[in-house]
């Protein structure tokens, strides 16, 4: 997975902490996450701020 993947990690991170409000994440928490997933490729360098929120929006999304 690579961060433009935001769907896919957002499916993994539903499945992986499904309890967690993805409303409430901070994005420092957020990015860390994504790079601890099984099977994620990039590193943190590759990542900004627009990235984030669609991965967050994809999130919220797959937890409704």
């Amino acid at each position: 997975m690579k961060w433009t993947d935001s769907q896919r990690i957002a499916e993994e991170l539903y499945d992986k902490y499904p309890d967690i409000d993805p409303k409430t994440i901070r994005f420092t928490d957020l990015m860390q996450w994504v790079l601890d997933l099984d099977g994620f490729e990039e590193d943190a360098s590759h990542c900004g701020e627009k990235i984030l929120e669609a991965i967050q929006l994809a999130w919220i999304e797959e937890a409704e």
